[in-house]
C-alpha cells in the first residue's frame, strides 16, 4: 500500500505522508528555533528526527496555512494576465512550509503515534480540509487556470506542462471550483466534516486492535505456537500490567497468523471472534455511528458536485472510471472465486472429520486445517520455510539484491541520521553510475503505537523544479521477537517486503519535473501495480538463491522444497480472492447509495451486500469489515479497494512480458524503469501500460494466476 499523494494538502492527516517537499519559504510567524522553519540541512532534506519534537507540528501546520495562503493570494491577484508561470508554477511552488511539516507529521502519527499527535490530527484535519478550499474554491484563482486551461493549444506548452495544466483544471472542478457561493459554503461544511470522521475511524481502529488483544491465562491455551511466540505473548501482557497472563496482538485483517497455530479450537474461536467484532460491539471506539455518518455524507458531497453517488464520483478519476466496470470485474469473478472455496472448505471438512473433529470447518479453522491439505496434498507444510526467510537475509540479500540485479541500485547502511524509534534502519541508494539516488528508510516492526498493515511513503518526492531527491520509506508490521531471537518471516511477510519496495521504487526512480506527478503520484487503481511486480522476484530463482538460506546453519533452501513451495502457490486461492472480493464488494456497495439510501444498521447492510453478490460465505469472512476498514473509510482507497485486483490485472500481464523476455535482466529493469516508474504521473495511467508493454493489458494471465475461470 502506499499513502496517497496530496494535491497541495492532504485533508486527512492520517493518510497525507506522500506530499512533497522543497526549499525555503517564507515562514510567517513560525519561530527560527521550530525545525519546520527551514528545509533540514541533512542529506536530501532528510527529517531532523532528533530534534522534532511533539510540540513543534502545531504552530509549523499553522504558518504553513497562513504562508500559502499569503501566496495564493498573490497569485490570484496578480495584476498581469494569467501565465503557466505565474499562476500554475507558481502554485506548484506554494506551501513549502506546509509540506515539511505535513509528510513528517503524517509518516509519524501512522507509524509512531502517541496522545499527543493524535489530538493534533484530530484538530487539523478540519483546519487542513478548510485549507484546501480556500484553495480550490478561490474563485479568482480558478479564472486564471480555466483561462489557461481554455487557451491550452495556444500556449506551445511542453507535454508535461500541458498535462499539468490539464490535471489543475480537472482538480478544481472536481473540487466544487464551478459551484455557487452558497453550494460552496455547504461542501466546505461536508468536506470539514468528512475528514473530521476519517481521522477518528483511523483512531478508532488502531485504538480497538489494541483494546481487542486476545488474553489467556495460561501458556498451554497458546499450544501450537513457538516458544518466542509465546515469551513475546508474556512480556506483552506484562507490559499491560498483566503479570502471569498471555497476550496475543491484534493485526487489521479479520484473519490473525496465530490462526494458523492455535492448535485449542475455542482460542482460536476467541481470537477470531474479537477480530470480527472490532469497532460493532458497543464502547468507544465502536465505529457504527462513523460510517454511517461518513457514507452519508460523503454521498452528499457527491450529489452536490452532480454526481449520482461517491463511488461515481471517485471513479471517474481512476483508470476503471465507472461503477459498471468495476461492478463487472467483480462479478465476472465472485462465483468462479466462491466454487473454488467451497471446494477447498471440502477437503478441509475431509481433514477434520478424519481427524474425528466433530465440527464444521469455520472462519477460525480455515487457516490450521488448510496448512494440513497443504501438507498432504504437496507434501509441504510453510512453516517449513521460516528458518529460511531472516529479516536481514529477505531485505538485503532479496529485496536489495533484486533491484541491483534489475536497475543497478547498490545500498550502503548508514548510522549517522536521526530515527525516531531505534528499530528504524538507513540506508544510502546509489544508482547504476555510482550517483546518489535516493534515502530508504526500513521501519520493519509492529509497535502498539503503529498503525496495521503496510505502506509506503516519501517524506521527501523527486521534482526537476524543485531540485528535490527522494527520501522514502517502508513500514511493515512484524512481530519483534524477544532479544536475542531471530525474526524469521512468514512468507506472507516476504512478499509484503517485495511489494512495499516496489512502491519504494516507484519513487525513487521518479523523474518528473513538478511536484504534482512525483513518484506515486497516479490513479490508486494503478498505483498497486508496479509494487505487485516486484513480488515476481521473491521466487525469482536467483533471487531465492541469494536470500533463502537457514539461520543457523546458512545453508540455502533445499530445491526439493523450494520445488513445493512454488507448486503450492495456487492453493487455495479459492479463499483469498473470495476474502478480498468480499471487502471490495463491501465498500462499492457502501459508496453506490444515495445519502437517503445510507442505511442505520451497518452489519445487516455488510451481510445483504454480501448475499446479493453472492459471496457470503460464512468460513470466509471479508477481508476487512466495514467497521475496521480502514481502506475504505479513512479516505485513501474509498471506492477503491477493487484496485489491487485492477493492478494485478495490469500486473500478471507484465510478469509475463517479463518471463518472455528473459527474466531478471538489466535491460528489462531499464525498460520498466524509462516507460514507466520514472514517469510518475506525467501521462495517463494505461497509457504509461501501453508505452512499456505495447498493447492493452490482457486479463488471461490473471485468471490463470489464480487458478480462476469465468462462467
Amino acid at each position: 500500500m502506499t499513502r496517497p499523494h496530496m494535491l497541495i494538502v492532504a485533508a486527512s492527516l492520517a493518510l497525507a505522508t506522500t506530499a512533497f517537499a522543497a526549499p525555503a519559504t517564507p515562514a510567517g510567524a513560525l519561530a527560527a528555533s521550530n525545525p519546520f522553519a527551514q528545509p533540514s540541512t541533512l542529506p536530501f532534506q532528510y527529517p531532523a528526527f532528533d530534534k522534532i519534537k511533539d510540540s513543534h507540528f502545531r504552530p509549523a501546520y499553522e504558518a504553513g496555512m497562513r504562508a500559502q495562503l499569503g501566496e495564493i493570494d498573490t497569485i490570484a491577484n496578480n495584476a498581469e494576465a494569467p501565465s503557466f508561470e505565474n499562476t500554475v508554477v507558481a502554485m506548484e511552488r506554494s506551501g513549502q512550509l506546509l509540506t515539511r511539516v505535513a509528510t513528517t507529521f503524517s509518516a509519524l502519527q501512522g507509524a509512531n503515534t502517541n496522545p499527543v499527535l493524535d489530538a493534533i490530527d484530530s484538530a487539523m484535519s478540519p483546519k487542513l480540509a478548510a485549507h484546501n478550499d480556500a484553495i480550490f474554491l478561490n474563485a479568482k484563482l480558478y479564472q486564471r487556470v480555466k483561462a489557461l486551461y481554455d487557451k491550452r493549444a495556444e500556449l506551445g506548452l511542453d507535454a508535461e506542462s500541458a498535462y499539468l495544466l490539464e490535471r489543475y483544471h480537472k482538480d478544481f472542478v472536481r473540487a466544487g471550483a464551478k459551484l455557487s457561493t452558497a453550494d460552496k459554503d455547504k461542501l466546505k461544511k461536508f468536506n470539514g466534516e468528512i475528514a473530521s470522521l476519517q481521522t477518528k475511524f483511523t483512531q478508532n481502529v488502531l485504538a480497538e486492535i489494541n483494546a481487542s488483544a486476545l488474553v489467556v491465562n495460561t501458556r498451554a491455551e497458546l499450544d501450537g505456537m513457538s516458544d518466542a511466540q509465546i515469551s513475546a505473548a508474556a512480556e506483552a501482557a506484562t507490559k499491560r500490567h498483566l503479570k502471569g497472563k498471555f497476550l496475543v496482538a491484534l493485526v487489521n485483517t479479520s484473519g490473525q497468523p496465530p490462526l494458523a497455530q492455535l492448535t485449542n479450537r475455542a482460542v482460536r474461536e476467541r481470537l477470531m471472534a474479537a477480530s470480527l467484532a472490532r469497532g460493532s460491539h458497543g464502547g468507544k471506539f465502536d465505529n457504527r455511528q462513523v460510517v454511517i455518518k461518513l457514507a452519508r455524507l460523503r454521498a452528499e458531497r457527491a450529489a452536490l458536485l452532480g454526481y449520482p453517488t461517491y463511488a461515481d464520483y471517485a471513479l471517474e478519476d481512476q483508470t476503471a472510471k465507472t461503477t459498471g466496470v468495476v461492478n463487472t470485474l467483480l462479478a465476472e469473478l465472485a462465483k468462479p472465486a466462491v466454487n473454488n472455496a467451497r471446494k477447498e472448505a471440502d477437503d478441509i471438512q475431509k481433514v477434520i472429520d478424519a481427524e474425528k473433529g466433530g465440527f464444521k470447518v469455520g472462519a477460525a479453522d480455515w487457516a490450521m486445517y488448510s496448512d494440513k491439505v497443504r501438507a498432504e496434498r504437496f507434501n509441504f507444510d510453510e512453516k517449513q520455510l521460516k528458518p529460511y526467510f531472516e529479516l536481514d537475509n529477505v531485505l538485503v540479500n532479496g529485496v536489495f539484491f533484486a533491484a541491483g540485479k534489475l536497475y543497478g541500485l547498490t545500498f550502503k547502511e548508514r548510522k549517522d541520521l536521526p530515527v525516531y524509534n531505534p528499530d528504524v534502519r538507513v540506508f544510502d541508494v546509489f544508482d547504476a553510475d555510482g550517483k546518489q539516488l535516493a534515502i530508504f528508510l526500513a521501519d520493519m516492526y509492529a509497535r502498539s503505537n503503529k498503525q496495521g498493515g503496510a505502506w509506503m511513503n516519501a517524506y521527501v518526492s523527486q521534482s526537476g523544479l524543485m531540485d528535490t531527491h527522494p527520501v522514502i520509506a517502508n513500514h511493515l508490521n512484524i512481530p519483534k521477537p524477544p532479544a536475542g531471537e531471530p525474526t524469521l518471516l512468514t512468507v506472507d511477510e516476504v512478499k509484503t517486503a517485495f511489494h512495499e519496495f516496489g512502491h519504494a521504487l516507484h519513487g525513487m526512480f521518479s523523474n518528473v519535473k513538478y511536484p504534482r506527478f512525483s513518484g506515486t503520484s497516479v490513479p490508486s487503481d494503478f498505483v498497486e501495480y508496479p509494487s505487485q511486480v516486484n513480488e515476481m522476484w521473491m521466487i525469482d530463482p536467483e533471487v531465492l538463491a541469494n536470500y533463502a538460506k537457514h539461520y543457523k546453519t546458512g545453508e540455502a533452501m533445499p530445491k526439493e522444497l523450494l520445488g513445493k513451495f512454488i507448486e503450492a502457490k495456487k492453493f487455495n486461492q479459492g479463499f483469498l480472492t473470495t476474502e478480498y472480493l468480499a471487502a471490495s464488494l463491501v465498500d462499492q456497495r457502501w459508496h453506490q447509495l444515495s445519502a437517503a439510501q445510507v442505511p442505520t444498521d451497518v452489519l445487516g447492510f455488510e451481510a445483504n451486500a454480501l448475499k446479493e453478490a453472492g459471496v457470503d460465505f460464512a468460513p470466509v469472512p471479508p477481508r476487512y469489515r466495514t467497521t475496521y476498514f480502514s481502506h475504505s473509510f479513512s479516505g485513501g482507497y474509498s471506492a477503491g479497494y477493487y484496485s489491487y485486483l485492477w493492478s494485478e490485472k495490469l500486473d500478471a500481464d507484465t510478469v509475463e512480458w517479463f518471463k518472455e523476455n528473459g527474466g531478471l535482466l538489466r535491460k528489462n529493469g531499464d525498460h520498466f524503469r524509462n516507460t514507466l516508474l520514472s514517469r510518475g504521473g506525467t501521462v495517463d495511467a494505461l497509457d504509461l501500460f501501453r508505452n512499456f508493454r505495447g498493447r492493452d493489458p490482457k486479463i488471461e494471465p490473471l485468471l490463470n494466476r489464480r487458478g480462476l475461470t469465468v462462467h
